[in-house]
C-alpha cells in the first residue's frame, strides 16, 4: 500500500469515526453540526447545494417573521371599496396572486383576495353588482416574533401561502409569503423577471429590457449606447435610488435621459431588478 492510499483510508476512517460519534452522542451545538456537515461536503458525501440547504434550514430556526417580511409601506393592497376597473390594473402590474384587502387604512385588514377568484367576473360583461367582500378569503395573522421554522410548518399544515404580520400594538407591520421563507433556505427562487447569473441585461424587445440593479453603468452604456453618468454612483440600482431620493419600492418609476426605469423587485434593503424602456428624448 502506498502513502497516498494510506492517507485516503485514514481520511475515510476519520470521517467514519466522526459520523459514528454524531449518531452515538449527538452534536453538542449547532456549530458542531455545521462543522460536521461542511466536512461531509469536503469529503464529497454531500454536494455544495445540499450543504447550502442544510445551512439555510439551520439559520431559519433562529429567524423571525420581522426579519424577512415585506414592510407595510411596500405591500400591494386593494381597498375594499375599489371598483373592478381599479383592481384589475393592480393585479396586472404587481404580478402577485394574493392581495390583502383593507378598509379605510392598511391596519383595517378585511381578508385576502386571490386573483383567480376574479377570473369568472372577466367573462361577465356586466359587473354592476360587483361585491369585492364576497370574494375574500380569511387572512392568517402572525406576530413579528413568529419563528420562521414554525411558520413554514404552519404554511404546510394550513395549505396557505401568505400571512399578515402584526406588531405589538396589533397594527399591520408587513406580510410574509411561503416563497420568502423557502428562499432563506434554498436561495432566491427565480421568476419570470430573473436574468441568468452572468447576464446583467436581458433584452425583451427592441426597446424593452430587464436589468439587474448591480449592472455597472459603464457596461450599461456600452451595451445600450446610452450616456448615463457614473460620477456619483457605479450601478444602475444606485443611479435609480439617487434619482428617486429614497429606497425604491416595487412599481416606482423614474426617467433618466432616454431611459425610463421601473422597479420590478426590491426589498427594504436594496433593489434587485429593474425594467428599462428606451424612449425618445424631447
Amino acid at each position: 500500500m502506498n502513502d497516498e492510499q494510506a492517507s485516503g483510508e485514514n481520511d475515510e476512517k476519520s470521517w467514519f469515526n466522526k459520523l459514528t460519534h454524531l449518531f452515538q452522542n449527538g452534536p453538542q451545538s449547532r456549530t458542531d453540526l455545521l462543522q460536521l456537515l461542511r466536512e461531509a461536503q469536503k469529503n464529497e458525501l454531500i454536494d455544495e447545494d445540499a450543504l447550502s440547504i442544510f445551512e439555510g434550514a439551520i439559520k431559519v430556526a433562529d429567524m423571525q417573521a420581522r426579519d424577512i417580511m415585506i414592510p407595510r409601506s411596500q405591500m400591494a393592497v386593494i381597498k375594499s371599496d375599489a371598483p373592478l376597473s381599479e383592481i384589475l390594473p393592480i393585479l396586472v402590474e404587481s404580478s402577485h396572486s394574493r392581495f390583502p384587502v383593507v378598509g379605510e387604512d392598511k391596519n383595517e385588514l378585511l381578508g385576502l383576495l386571490l386573483a383567480k377568484d376574479l377570473l369568472p367576473l372577466l367573462m361577465n360583461t356586466c359587473n354592476d353588482n360587483f361585491d369585492l367582500k364576497s370574494l375574500l378569503r380569511p387572512a392568517q395573522i402572525v406576530p413579528e416574533s413568529k419563528r420562521l421554522n414554525v411558520l413554514l410548518r404552519e404554511f404546510r399544515e394550513n395549505r396557505s401561502h401568505m400571512v399578515i404580520v402584526i406588531d405589538e400594538y396589533g397594527d399591520v407591520a408587513g406580510l410574509v409569503t411561503i416563497e420568502d421563507v423557502l428562499e432563506e433556505i434554498v436561495g432566491e427562487i427565480e421568476d419570470e423577471y430573473d436574468t441568468d447569473e452572468d447576464n446583467f441585461i436581458r433584452k425583451i424587445s427592441a426597446r424593452d429590457y430587464i436589468i439587474k440593479a448591480l449592472t455597472p453603468i459603464d457596461d450599461f452604456n456600452e451595451e445600450l449606447g446610452t450616456h448615463l453618468s457614473d460620477d456619483e454612483c457605479g450601478t444602475i440600482g444606485g443611479l435609480v435610488t439617487r434619482k428617486l431620493g429614497h429606497m425604491p419600492q416595487r412599481n416606482e418609476e423614474v426617467t433618466v435621459g432616454s431611459c425610463r426605469f421601473k422597479i420590478l423587485k426590491a426589498d427594504n434593503r436594496r433593489v434587485h431588478l429593474i425594467s428599462l424602456q428606451l424612449i425618445n428624448e424631447d
